[in-house]
């Protein structure tokens, strides 16, 4: 699909026009109101810190990772725990991506079409946060993010933060304009590339992740000083990371009988606007989350406050 001149329409496969302009309009607002509304101390702590504890049976901050087994269950289970913090929302983008990569099995094996999307996914994922984990041991604390100094009042391991999550919602953003035909889509005939990459902009999110249960697996992964922990500590956290998602998307893929699928791939301007609104929507939201709302809780500029949240 591409733009027209006038940059107000652009032609799905099937000629059926999108409107992409107010496509994009909704999701931008989305975006801005999502990251106004959105309350780090109830996703990170109420909900992300009550579901490790629940699990591990103790709490999962206070009590030291004792070995490499505790390690990597903790590192799967604080992953699970942190899927909806503030970075990892982003990957419900995914739903529209990997629905159309699995379009072409969903007609010939309803467990394939469920498999494919998620192992594609999940390639992207591990390659990134496997490679991460071990060169961050080999670094160990000459990493931003396990620095615990400050600049301009700022932690420096929020800066590092702020930049790996403000490119890559600005990537999510580009990818949702190139679903919708704003600009040059390079995944426009290939459906399972634009997954994988997905996949390796999510293993990303380990680079600029603040979540205090990661933070204490890396520095148990450093304090290892074996760069294979860090690397299979990583992949596992990942993993717990996508793992609702995925189960999302299988009960989706199953209730409706692959029926979701289906009626996408029947309809591309359908497709196109699922997948580029939900995509520009939580790129805007984590663009604006962690560049304009996390400066201002340290007086960089001014964001709205809700009553619940604090600075």
């Amino acid at each position: 699909m591409t733009a027209t001149k006038s940059g107000s329409v652009a032609a799905a496969p099937t000629g059926r026009p999108v409107r992409w302009g107010w496509v994009v309009l909704t999701a931008v607002a989305a975006g801005v109101l999502l990251s106004v509304l959105w309350s780090y101390e109830f996703v990170d702590h109420t909900i992300g810190d009550s579901m490790a504890n629940a699990i591990l049976g103790r709490d999962a901050k206070a009590t030291a990772i004792g070995g490499t087994a505790a390690a990597l269950v903790f590192a799967f289970v604080s992953g699970l725990a942190g899927t909806f913090t503030a970075c990892n929302i982003a990957m419900a983008a995914s739903i529209g991506p990997m629905s159309q990569a699995s379009a072409d099995g969903a007609t010939r094996a309803g467990l394939r079409s469920l498999v494919r999307p998620v192992g594609w996914l999940t390639l992207g994922m591990v390659a990134v946060s496997a490679v991460y984990g071990f060169v961050g041991v080999l670094l160990g604390e000459r990493l931003p993010q396990l620095s615990t100094a400050t600049v301009g009042g700022m932690p420096v391991r929020l800066v590092q933060s702020m930049v790996v999550f403000g490119l890559i919602g600005l990537a999510f953003v580009y990818l949702g304009l190139a679903a919708l035909g704003v600009v040059r889509d390079p995944f426009a005939h290939r459906p399972v590339a634009r997954v994988v990459v997905l996949g390796a902009l999510v293993g990303g999110f380990l680079i600029g992740r603040p979540y205090p249960l990661f933070n204490k697996l890396f520095v148990w992964a450093v304090e290892s000083g074996n760069p294979l922990y860090g690397a299979g500590a990583f992949v596992l956290q990942s993993l717990g990371n996508i793992a609702i998602v995925a189960a999302l998307f299988a009960l989706l893929v199953l209730v409706t009988r692959g029926g979701f699928i289906r009626a996408l791939a029947a309809s591309p301007s359908r497709t196109a606007v699922l997948t580029g609104g939900l995509l520009i929507a939580l790129g805007v939201f984590m663009v604006v989350y962690w560049n304009v709302r996390l400066p201002a809780m340290f007086d960089y500029g001014w964001f709205p406050t809700m009553p619940y949240n604090s600075r």
